[in-house]
């Protein structure tokens, strides 16, 4: 039987393409091939094969490092050949006139990029539901949401649409896709990738992260996209490795799947040495409360605004937020067209005193246990059944009907606020089949270090079982 090319690890892609081993117009043709089949999942919104080809055939052989890799984008990164829809119908015809400085690294680093992939509307959503560019399904349960808001790209790394790409994360939207549909997803300290033409939310928050099927892989394109420090992370021992274990907040309520996972990858970590300390983040949920809302919402209405001014775009934020396909993310953007939703006043407070306020709890954390990351599951529940929109906004946990963004964000939104590194990993599966992940998180700027170190874990923790597309 032929080999499943569009299985083949970032990493190990670009090993064959370098030494010869694997012609980059057959591995393209080989996933190309797969999206077309697996066009059901709804994860490309922008997906040209000829273009693709095209590019292949002019430039057949690319150095490295990445040697013609192919990647693919969250469909809020600029791209001179293919539109940025942010995945809403005012942008649908939007054509940036130039790439943005992160899609270029990876094209100058010899990168093949696939095509565009589908998000929560302007990277607000949760469920992968959209009344005009449809359903984003998770590859291993197609009645089953992917997560957002960078749940196309998820979808497309996990079902082996593409080797890795590039999503966004402000709250989550690498992390929590990343987990639903059993893949890596990272979001760097803030301020480490090149955020100029992304479509935005929050200037404070917003990061682009990559997204792929090993630790490894996300180490390559991470190693393109941040500046170099002329150093890199050796190898990490897990025996002796002090990990923070924060109970409190981080493991309440938790769907008894997730618990057991989380439990079991716990007990595997404690087995090869190392040493879990149990201590929590003081005032945590306080101390996010008062940052974390107060500056998205502010920023959001300035920053669009701004883009759209960038790009010479005709439209204007109010044209734009009247033709959002999402009723709920209409009403959240609605409400910041009331310039007084977040007064000025208790924005400076935001930046000036409650934001370092929770960046001092977790230094404080890591410093005060020794902790060289600490460890919690990524979501406290799996992937939920879709629903029609408008009836998503809840999902069922542990009986009770929640809401379904503040529930999937509550493991990852402190550590976003805060501008940490942040990793998901893959840790295990629910008994009915859906992916778990184990979120690690580091202190600011130790991103390196916490991708080694999340090389480590990974080893540890069980493959998951490819999805049963």
């Amino acid at each position: 039987m032929a080999e499943d090319l569009h299985w083949l690890s970032a990493v190990e892609a670009v090993r064959r393409l370098r030494d010869g081993e694997l012609r980059l117009a057959e591995y393209v043709e080989a996933l190309i091939e797969r999206s077309a089949r697996l066009a059901r999942l709804n994860s490309y919104l922008s997906h040209e094969p000829d273009l693709v080809r095209q590019a292949v055939q002019e430039a057949p052989q690319r150095p490295g490092p990445l040697y013609g890799l192919p990647f693919a984008l969250k469909d809020i990164i600029d791209t001179a050949d293919l539109p940025t829809t942010a995945s809403t119908p005012a942008l649908r015809d939007s054509r940036p006139r130039r790439n943005a400085p992160i899609a270029q690294a990876l094209l100058d680093a010899g990168g093949t990029l696939m095509g565009k992939q589908a998000l929560g509307e302007l990277s607000f959503g949760m469920t992968g539901n959209n009344p005009v560019f449809g359903t984003v399904r998770n590859p291993y349960r197609e009645a089953c949401i992917p997560g957002g808001s960078s749940g196309g790209t998820a979808v497309g790394v996990a079902a082996g649409l593409v080797p890795a790409g590039l999503g966004a994360d402000t709250g989550g939207s690498c992390r929590i896709p990343a987990a639903l549909c059993g893949c890596v997803g990272f979001r760097p300290t803030h301020g480490r990738y090149d955020g100029r033409g992304v479509v935005p939310i929050s200037s404070t928050r917003d990061t682009v992260g990559p997204l792929a099927r090993s630790v490894a892989d996300v180490r390559l394109i991470d190693g393109i996209c941040a500046p170099s420090s002329g150093t890199s992370a050796g190898p990490v021992e897990l025996a002796g490795l002090r990990l923070g274990v924060p109970r409190g907040f981080f493991y309440d309520g938790l769907d008894p799947d997730v618990a057991a996972v989380t439990e079991s990858a716990l007990a595997g970590l404690a087995a090869r040495g190392a040493v879990l300390v149990e201590e929590d983040i003081p005032n945590l949920e306080e101390l996010n409360e008062a940052a974390s809302f107060t500056v998205v919402l502010y920023e959001v209405g300035r920053e669009l605004s701004a883009y759209l001014y960038q790009h010479s775009s005709p439209l204007t934020l109010r044209e734009l937020v009247a033709q959002v396909a999402t009723e709920q993310i209409r009403e959240t953007l609605e409400s910041v067209l009331d310039e007084d939703v977040v007064p000025s006043a208790e924005y400076r407070m935001a930046l000036a005193v409650h934001r370092p306020a929770l960046r001092a709890a977790f230094a404080g954390y890591f410093k005060r246990n020794d902790v060289s990351a600490y460890v919690v599951p990524t979501t406290p529940l799996p992937a939920r059944p879709h629903r029609p929109a408008g009836e998503d906004r809840t999902v069922e946990l542990n009986g009770r009907a929640v809401d379904t963004f503040l529930t999937y964000i509550r493991n990852t939104d402190a550590s976003s606020t805060a501008g940490l590194p942040c990793l998901s990993i893959p840790s295990g599966m629910s008994r009915d089949g859906l992916p778990i992940g184990l979120e690690l998180v580091g202190p600011d700027s130790s991103d390196e270090r916490l991708l080694a170190i999340g090389e480590a874990v990974e080893n540890t923790l069980p493959a998951l079982p490819r999805p049963p597309l």
